[in-house]
């Protein structure tokens, strides 16, 4: 019998990380475009970034059929962060004369199932890419990182808002997903996270 769930944060409700997270704006618009398999994901940051944003939206899907009426809205400048040879460092677009805000959209998956997503979304991988240029070491211990510079989706977010919305901090969205962290460390026990983690 599987154990109750809460029903915002999906976490069992005996781990449930809601009193964590905060309830921020930003003139940012933020669109996270999930792949299925991180639905139920134990680690699950892309949703913990949508539940502390106001203005956050996130979709779930490989094929999003409706993408390009989402990104349709001329009052938005729409910027894909994912890395690539012809991205330009997001910290560029801050001096930008243009006065529309930033609609960022941010795959949520594996490097590989991202790469997927971009893939199977022609309007996807048609928009502009933005990446960050001085992120901050991951705070995802339980992961080894597939290349320098790799950060969670959360810690993504929480980074380019940080350069778009200056001087405002959005460290705090990084509140539930340590604590989320901190759990899963303390559930398998320190010498085995130190055993497969710490190498």
């Amino acid at each position: 019998m599987s154990r109750p769930r809460c029903s915002r944060c999906k976490r069992p409700e005996s781990h449930c990380l809601c009193a964590l997270i905060p309830d921020l704006p930003s003139r940012t618009e933020i669109l996270v475009l999930q792949h299925p398999d991180e639905v139920d994901h134990a680690l699950n940051t892309a949703n913990l970034a949508v539940l502390g944003l106001r203005n956050a939206r996130l979709r779930v899907g490989e094929v999003f059929e409706d993408l390009s009426l989402w990104l349709a809205h001329p009052d938005h400048r729409t910027c894909l962060l994912f890395p690539g040879d012809d991205a330009q460092p997001l910290d560029s677009l801050v001096d930008e004369p243009d006065g529309r805000p930033l609609r960022l959209v941010v795959p949520d998956g594996t490097w590989r199932k991202a790469r997927k997503l971009l893939h199977l979304n022609p309007a996807l991988a048609a928009l502009p890419r933005v990446t960050l240029s001085d992120a901050p070491p991951s705070r995802y211990r339980l992961r080894k990182a597939p290349m320098q510079g790799s950060l969670s989706t959360l810690e993504a977010i929480v980074a380019a808002l940080n350069v778009l919305e200056a001087p405002a901090d959005y460290q705090a969205l990084l509140k539930p997903f340590d604590a989320l962290i901190e759990g899963q460390i303390a559930a398998m026990g320190e010498e085995t996270f130190r055993r497969n983690h710490l190498r």
